[in-house]
């Protein structure tokens, strides 16, 4: 883990509601993993005190404006304005700078480069999933399930397919790709082909409960990676608990979402 200052190179809408933010950052931040994630101080100021959490989208690097200036890294995150801070956020230009620790948690493991990878996500849960993509597709076949409520919901389809990876879109309300669930598109696939499969999931606990549920009956391994509220990012403040397979009132079994995750097999979650 880095604690730095960032400087915003790039902060644009991508939908409705949605945006996406581009910051410089040291070298080491290269070596972060797909699923692994940021904690990213707003404010200067006391108002909002805690820290937000972000999964990582993209990292790179750019050539600055002044001459001779060497490249510099930089790490995107992909955010959706719901509250004051994100709020804060979406109001930064150019030359602003935030304070950062990064990165944090645990990331996905890539598993075997012979199985076709289903991605399945909704929303900004596409951050991490888009990340990780840019990997896989080095090495295996890749299949990119995206969801959401509407239309705006829908995000990095342009970007997935640039990647040479099959997209499919479904919104509950039909006014783009299939009209539904994602996870039903996603369990039709799976029953249209028998090839050696994994599946790696972001996005809302509902959808994940399914894809977890999907898994298991199709026997395909899964990862997931748990949204929660965190205010350290560390596992100090045991803020973002969910339950282990394992749980009961006489044996507590409790997992750190920011420490021991965010990124979890399917299997080791309590679903409640």
């Amino acid at each position: 883990m880095r604690h730095f200052k960032s400087m915003v190179v790039l902060n644009e809408e991508v939908s409705p509601g949605y945006a996406r933010i581009r910051l410089t950052a040291p070298r080491v931040i290269m070596r972060a993993k797909p699923g692994q994630f940021v904690m990213i101080r707003v404010s200067e100021g006391i108002d909002p005190l805690l820290r937000r959490p972000f999964g990582i989208y993209d990292l790179g690097s750019f050539m600055p404006e002044y001459p001779d200036a060497p490249l510099q890294d930089y790490l995107e995150v992909l955010y959706k304005v719901v509250g004051k801070g994100t709020r804060i956020l979406s109001s930064l230009h150019h030359g602003d700078y935030l304070d950062i620790l990064a990165p944090l948690g645990t990331g996905f493991t890539q598993g075997n480069p012979e199985e076709e990878k289903i991605l399945v996500g909704g929303g900004v849960g596409l951050a991490p999933l888009y990340f990780l993509a840019k990997q896989l597709v080095k090495k295996s076949k890749v299949k990119v399930f995206i969801g959401g409520r509407r239309k705006e919901d829908i995000l990095s389809v342009t970007e997935f397919e640039r990647l040479g990876i099959d997209t499919y879109v479904a919104t509950d309300d039909g006014t783009l790709g299939a009209m539904g669930l994602v996870t039903e598109v996603m369990e039709s696939n799976l029953a249209n082909g028998d090839a050696k499969r994994s599946i790696f999931a972001c996005g809302p606990l509902p959808m994940l409960k399914s894809v977890a549920g999907i898994s298991e009956r199709w026997g395909v391994s899964c990862q997931v990676s748990l949204e929660a509220n965190m205010a350290c990012g560390v596992g100090a403040c045991l803020g973002c608990v969910t339950k282990g397979r394992n749980h009961s009132e006489q044996t507590p079994d409790y997992r750190c979402v920011c420490k021991d995750g965010p990124v979890f097999d399917s299997r080791e979650i309590m679903w409640e």
